[in-house]
């Protein structure tokens, strides 16, 4: 008999999937950990509804990171950029950079919204929750905006924009885009209630 030892499967060989929790229970269901050396599905969500909850998290990141652009269909390359921007993170909190993108989503993932109500030619607009899908895909998309945002015309680059704005928004701290994003989306909803 022949004893085989199961390795643990670490992203980009260096950090562990394991012991990270979502403590958003709204996001358990979507915010998906599991555990990959590199993140690339070949798009076999694509096809079907709902599927993109089975996509890992760093993957949803690093997609919604090649937006039309400098890094548009460039998966390899933004891929290079998110690596090294988990690196940053970790040499400067020393902690699991993939622990950090969770905080980072749970802290800017709005839970209210407004939609628009035409009543009688006039527009109101009423407050809404946000399904849990939803306010993962806001919170990506506005992380990944506030970085690009933070990196134009500016000597940093785009990985310490990347590293700056997860870390930020992991501390719930106010000057990340996308946690003042989210306040300012509530805010709006609870005025329009």
């Amino acid at each position: 008999m022949s004893t085989t030892t199961q390795t643990e499967i670490k992203l980009f060989q260096k950090w562990s999937f394991k012991d990270i929790k979502v403590n958003d229970l709204g996001l358990q269901r979507y915010l998906n950990l599991t555990p990959m050396v590199a993140p690339h599905s070949m798009g076999r969500h694509e096809h079907q509804r709902f599927r993109k909850a089975n996509v890992n998290i760093v993957e949803r990141l690093i997609n919604n990171l090649m937006r039309p652009g400098k890094n548009a269909g460039k998966k390899a390359k933004t891929t290079n950029i998110v690596k090294q921007a988990f690196e940053i993170i970790n040499l400067r909190t020393g902690k699991n950079p993939v622990e950090v993108l969770v905080r980072a989503v749970e802290n800017s993932a709005p839970c209210e919204d407004t939609t628009r109500i035409s009543y009688g030619g006039v527009v109101y607009h009423l407050s809404v929750d946000v399904a849990p899908q939803r306010r993962i895909d806001l919170a990506i998309r506005h992380i990944s905006e506030g970085a690009r945002a933070a990196s134009l015309n500016t000597p940093r680059s785009i990985e310490e924009c990347i590293a700056d704005e997860l870390i930020l928004a992991a501390n719930n701290d106010i000057k990340s885009s996308a946690v003042a994003k989210r306040n300012e989306i509530e805010r709006v909803a609870q005025s329009s209630r």
